[in-house]
């Protein structure tokens, strides 16, 4: 590998946002989750959940494309679940809050919302939004403001506008040395790593063949 790939690697890995994630909720196109995936490689989120709740998705493909992901789709670990208990599980696991996106009165802009704390973003599907069970877990709604005829954005675009306001806020509490992490987080970092050389090589693989 060449020094500077490997540089280009080793920031990246400095720069993911390990305690940050989107979860998209019976999305049904996969384009929009290229996209997803796409900007949060971008901003440096490496986790996205698939929850397919909805029968409808089991026979769809949602393989990241890398012409629709501009490439990023191999370095975005995607975790799919089909069971609504079972990825709130996980969530509450490995993230101090989940975020849901709703248009609802009691919702926060996202502009007033502190998205520097660890945090599992949720998108709804493109027609219906949230689902119920999902509202419930929900610690607290989200909304990006709007003021046009149509309260709606497409769902790439509106996880994009959030995502770029969570990135804005945590660019200026992150600005760090490696030396002030705690070691959880190095460890985890150091494992991120290893996962991406792999890729790495096995592109080089690829390439070869």
């Amino acid at each position: 590998m060449k020094p500077e790939r490997l540089k280009k690697i080793k920031e990246v890995v400095y720069n993911r946002q390990l305690d940050l994630a989107v979860v998209l909720e019976n999305v049904h196109d996969p384009h929009n989750v290229s996209a997803v995936v796409r900007t949060c490689d971008a901003i440096g989120i490496c986790d996205v959940f698939l929850l397919h709740t909805d029968p409808r998705l089991k026979d769809v493909d949602f393989n990241i494309g890398k012409k629709s992901s501009g490439g990023s789709g191999k370095w975005i670990r995607v975790h799919q679940y089909y069971e609504h208990s079972q990825c709130f599980e996980t969530l509450r696991q490995r993230y101090g809050r989940i975020l849901g996106t709703h248009v609802d009165n009691d919702a926060l802009e996202i502009y007033s919302v502190d998205f520097r704390e660890s945090a599992a973003i949720i998108f709804g599907n493109e027609h219906e939004g949230l689902s119920k069970d999902t509202l419930k877990e929900l610690d607290a709604a989200i909304c990006v403001p709007q003021v046009g005829m149509v309260q709606s954005l497409n769902i790439s675009v509106a996880c994009a506008v959030t995502l770029y306001e969570a990135f804005r806020q945590r660019r200026q509490k992150f600005l760090r040395d490696t030396d002030v992490m705690k070691e959880g987080e190095l460890k985890a970092r150091d494992k991120l790593l290893a996962h991406y050389l792999r890729i790495q090589q096995e592109k080089k693989h690829f390439t070869q063949d």
